[in-house]
């Protein structure tokens, strides 16, 4: 009985230290998905989507649209693929809404090329890759904070090698996706998407 009580002592707290050393490395992971930071030496950005109320960007989004109208202003030769579809509870596609949002504050259209297939960070690069000139090996991601360092494993499996834009997250939704994004991670590492 004592050393069976002494097992399980030893196996919840292995369980309890492997947890948090995970929690913490994918902590240390979702950080270091913040660098490079863009500089405007690559010519494309991908802007990955994100929840639009009826036709009007989410509040996650729109923290993501206004880092890419500081960047467009900054570097006027970026070109930038908007990337995005529709999900059953939106009225337009999130790669559309954010092309009306940058042209809305000036961003000229000729910049922008759309994506409005994607369901999924995965379908993200995959269908956004697909718009790049074939010479084109490098880019900027634009998405949230919590969100780049997985954005960029997915780029990096797809031969692509990135910087990044981090945008920040709203705070009402901050803890929620920073535990949902440690599993994601945790399924991008293991299935590879």
């Amino acid at each position: 009985m004592k050393k069976t009580k002494k097992l399980g002592m030893t196996i919840g707290i292995t369980a309890v230290l492997f947890g948090l050393g995970t929690w913490l490395l994918l902590g240390k992971w979702m950080t270091d998905g913040m660098e490079p930071l863009a500089d405007g030496s690559l010519e494309y950005a991908f802007i990955l989507g994100a929840k639009v109320n009826g036709e009007t960007p989410s509040l996650t989004l729109r923290y993501r649209l206004e880092e890419a109208l500081s960047y467009a202003e900054e570097y006027p030769d970026v070109k930038f693929i908007l990337s995005g579809g529709q999900g059953p509870d939106e009225d337009i596609a999130e790669g559309e809404a954010m092309r009306r949002y940058l042209m809305e504050y000036g961003v000229q259209e000729e910049r922008l090329l759309l994506e409005t297939e994607s369901t999924s960070t995965y379908e993200n690069i995959l269908y956004s890759k697909r718009l790049l000139p074939d010479d084109v090996e490098a880019v900027t991601i634009i998405t949230s904070d919590f969100h780049l360092a997985r954005a960029r494993m997915i780029a990096d499996s797809m031969d692509l090698e990135t910087d990044a834009l981090p945008a920040k997250t709203p705070k009402s939704v901050e803890a929620k996706h920073h535990i949902r994004e440690r599993l994601a991670l945790i399924k991008t590492v293991i299935v590879g998407k």
